[in-house]
C-alpha cells in the first residue's frame, strides 16, 4: 500500500474522534498531513505531539506524526491534493440534522481548491449531503466538473480506531464515476480492507442504515430487559439461553443508547422518510424511554430505602461515557441520567467516571469511595472498573446494575 502520487498532500478538517486518528495514520504512512480544527487549544495540543481525546495508541501516533513533520494542526486549510471533511453532524431539537458544520468547512476550503483536487466527506449525514457539498463548492466558484467529490463514511469502533481505520471494508460513493474510482484510489494506497464502489447517496444511507439496525436490534433487547423485570426474571439469565438458538443473538440491554452515531444516524432516516421510517422511529423511542425508565428505577429504589431505614440514601452513579471504557460522552444517556437524578431527587449523588479527570458540570469521584460509601451503587456503563463491584461493596449496600457487570 505505497502513497500513491496523487495523494501527496492532505488536508483535514476537524480533529476530533475521527479527524485525529485519521490525520496521524496517514502522517505516520509518509502522506503530508494538514488538520484544520477551529478550537486553538486543540491545535496547540496536537503540535504538542499531544492528544485531547482517549484512544488507545493514538498518542504514540500523534507523537510519531508530529516528529516526522508529516503532521501540522492548524485553525486554517491550505492547499492540498485532497480534503477530507469530518466535523460533527448532531441533530437539533426537533431530531433534524445540522449540517452547519460540514457546509462551513465546505465553504472554508473552497479558495484552496484546485483542478484535480479530491474532496472526500466522511461525517455522517443524510441521504443528498455530498451532492449538496458539490452545489455550495460551485456557489463558491469551484469548477465542479474539474475536481472529485465523494463520501466514504467512517464506521470504526471507539476503542479500536487505529486499527480499523486500516482494516475494516470501506464504502465509497462519488458523484460521479470518475469521483469513485479517485477516491477508491486515494483508500487503497492505506486500507487493507476491502474499498467497495457505489454512489454517493448509497454511501450515504449505507452508513444511517447500518447503524437503524444496531440501534433497532438494541431497542429489542432494552423492551425486553423492561418485560423481564415487570415479570421478575432475569434478563442475563433470559439473554443466555435464548442465545444458545443457533439463529438468535440478542444483544446486551444497557440504560439507553448513546454516541454519535447509533443514537443520532437513525433520526436522519426519519427526519426525510418520517412515514416510512415506522420502526426505525419506534427504535429510537424504545431506546430514549429506557434511560427514562432506569431514573424511575433509581428514584423507586430510593424511596425504598428511606421508608426503610428512615434516612435518605447514599447514591453512587458509576458511568458517563456512551459505551464501556472509553471517555466519549456524546449523547450518552448515563449523563441524561446522572443529571435528571441529581436535579429531581438525589443532589449529593456520587458521580464515577474512571476515564476522565473532570466534568464542567459533575464532581468525579473514585470508585473505592463511591464503592464504600455509597447505600445504592446504580452501575450505568460496564466499565472494566466495575467488575469488581461484588468484592468491595458493603454488604448491605444495594446495587443496580442496568448493564450486565457482576
Amino acid at each position: 500500500m505505497a502513497k500513491h502520487k496523487e495523494f501527496n498532500e492532505i488536508c483535514i478538517m476537524g480533529l476530533g474522534y475521527i479527524g485525529l486518528p485519521t490525520a496521524a495514520l496517514l502522517a505516520n504512512r509518509g502522506f503530508s498531513v494538514t488538520g484544520v480544527d477551529i478550537q486553538q487549544h486543540v491545535v496547540d495540543i496536537i503540535n504538542r505531539g499531544e492528544i485531547h481525546i482517549v484512544e488507545p495508541e493514538l498518542d504514540a501516533f500523534v507523537m510519531a506524526a508530529i516528529n516526522s513533520k508529516n503532521l501540522k494542526a492548524t485553525i486554517l486549510p491550505t492547499y492540498s491534493d485532497v480534503f477530507i471533511i469530518a466535523v460533527p453532524t448532531p441533530f437539533q431539537g426537533d431530531f433534524q440534522p445540522n449540517l452547519e458544520y460540514v457546509f462551513n468547512a465546505t465553504k472554508a476550503i473552497a479558495p484552496f481548491i484546485k483542478p484535480g483536487n479530491l474532496i472526500i466527506l466522511e461525517s455522517t449525514s443524510p441521504i443528498g449531503t455530498t451532492e449538496k457539498i458539490a452545489d455550495i463548492l460551485a456557489s463558491e466558484g469551484v469548477d465542479i466538473s474539474s475536481v472529485y467529490v465523494a463520501h466514504c463514511p467512517e464506521r470504526v469502533l471507539p476503542g479500536h480506531v487505529m486499527r480499523e481505520l486500516i482494516e475494516n471494508d470501506r464504502v465509497v460513493g462519488g458523484i460521479n464515476l470518475a469521483s469513485t474510482e479517485k477516491a477508491i484510489a486515494f483508500y487503497k494506497s492505506f486500507v487493507s480492507g476491502e474499498v467497495l464502489a457505489t454512489n454517493a447517496r448509497t454511501a450515504e444511507l449505507c452508513k444511517l442504515a447500518e447503524n437503524s439496525y444496531r440501534d433497532t436490534n438494541i431497542a429489542f433487547a432494552n423492551e425486553l430487559s423492561i418485560i423481564c423485570d415487570k415479570a421478575n426474571i432475569n434478563v442475563w439469565e433470559l439473554r443466555r439461553l435464548a442465545n444458545r438458538h443457533p439463529r438468535v443473538n440478542i444483544l446486551q440491554p444497557g440504560c439507553g443508547v448513546g454516541g454519535h452515531c447509533i443514537a443520532v444516524d437513525p433520526w436522519f432516516i426519519v427526519a426525510d422518510y418520517p412515514n416510512e421510517a415506522q420502526l426505525i422511529r419506534k427504535a429510537r423511542e424504545v431506546n430514549n424511554y429506557k434511560s427514562e425508565w432506569v431514573i424511575e428505577k433509581i428514584k423507586t429504589t430510593a424511596l425504598e430505602f428511606e421508608i426503610k431505614h428512615a434516612k435518605k440514601p447514599s447514591i453512587a452513579l458509576l458511568g458517563l461515557s456512551f459505551k464501556p471504557n472509553i471517555d466519549d460522552l456524546r449523547e450518552s444517556p448515563a449523563v441524561y441520567i446522572v443529571q435528571s437524578v441529581i436535579q429531581s431527587f438525589a443532589p449529593d449523588s456520587i458521580i464515577v467516571e474512571p476515564n476522565i479527570e473532570s466534568h464542567p458540570t459533575f464532581k468525579i469521584s473514585a470508585f473505592d469511595h463511591a464503592s464504600h460509601d455509597a447505600d445504592i451503587l446504580v452501575v450505568l456503563v460496564a466499565h472494566k472498573e466495575f467488575g469488581t463491584i461484588n468484592n468491595s461493596k458493603k454488604s448491605n449496600s444495594i446495587i443496580l446494575d442496568f448493564c450486565g457487570v457482576i
